[in-house]
């Protein structure tokens, strides 16, 4: 049995609903690049995946931009290492990180009144900037 994915303390993701391919990678390595598929490619269904919750799920998709296909599929490639292992769990790791991103909700709005203080200061700048352009209009003419 593979052990779930923590996201955060209350929220697993199962393994099985991350794919991986390997790739050949275009970062260093020499000639070893041409013959060696050492990136990864993850692909996870997040629209349609049953182990997040709604809310999470619509934040992702807010926060993956261009990473997310017209599916719904969260695709994450990783080239930086030579080795697919490491390229393997750093991938992991960005997955997790941009779902524990999204895990956390947005703080509410608080409607707030603007204060006396700043009420008078708008009045005042509003006031001159009137009277700059009341000094504007008002010049003599000469013949």
């Amino acid at each position: 049995m593979v052990e779930p994915i923590a996201i955060t303390r209350t929220i697993f993701l199962d393994p099985t609903e991350v794919s991986e391919s390997f790739i050949r990678s275009s970062g260093p390595g020499g000639q070893n690049v041409n013959k060696v598929s050492s990136a990864v490619q993850i692909r996870f269904d997040l629209r349609n995946s049953p182990s997040l919750p709604e809310g999470l799920k619509l934040r992702a998709i807010g926060i993956a931009g261009s990473k997310l296909t017209k599916d719904g599929v969260l695709v994450i490639t990783s080239n930086t290492y030579r080795e697919q292992p490491q390229n393997r769990q750093e991938a992991l790791a960005r997955l997790v990180m941009l779902l524990r991103q999204a895990a956390i909700p947005p703080k509410p709005r608080v409607a707030t009144k603007p204060t006396m203080g700043s009420k008078v200061r708008r009045l005042e700048s509003k006031a001159q900037r009137g009277a700059i352009k009341r000094m504007r209009g008002t010049g003599v003419e000469e013949e």
